[in-house]
């Protein structure tokens, strides 16, 4: 029996950037509906990246978001009873989601300060190669590279 078709909808972009990668972080930050809450953290976090970096807010956040995609990851395979950790390339669907999943949990893992200002530190650390995020891909490729003899059990 076939699986469910898949439908890709079409997100809009967002009003101030007119960007659909911004409107769809929006929507991952945001928690329990309340979009408005979510585009204030993003929008003030962009803000500060302009004010701190005197660049386009725009071009340092996707600097940050192509540092941060990771090109490899790992999946679990059971062969003959054993589990091995198989490594895999990302589609570019689950890339994107993966890099907003690392960014906002690089954020929130700081203390002490306003989302916003938090997100707006990841971003230009990410723009810059360096940061929580980053090591995370690094641990990530890092990973996939120590498990590469399994990659013969590719499916």
């Amino acid at each position: 029996m076939r699986r469910k078709q898949k439908y890709n909808r079409e997100i809009e972009p967002d009003f101030k950037y007119n960007s659909p990668v911004i409107a769809k972080f929006v929507n991952v930050i945001m928690k329990h509906g309340k979009k408005t809450i979510a585009e204030k953290i993003v929008y003030t976090a962009l803000e500060q990246v302009k004010e701190l970096t005197q660049k386009d807010p725009m071009e340092t956040f996707d600097l940050a978001l192509k540092n941060i995609a990771p090109l490899i990851e790992l999946k679990s395979k059971r062969v003959g009873g054993a589990n091995y950790q198989v490594p895999r390339e990302v589609r570019g669907d689950r890339k994107q989601m993966l890099t907003f999943r690392w960014l906002i949990a690089a954020a929130q893992s700081k203390k002490g300060k306003p989302m916003a200002s938090k997100l707006a530190e990841e971003v230009m650390l990410a723009s810059k190669n360096e940061g929580t995020a980053i090591k995370k891909k690094q641990d990530t490729h890092r990973m996939a590279e120590a498990n590469k003899a399994f990659a013969h059990f590719s499916w």
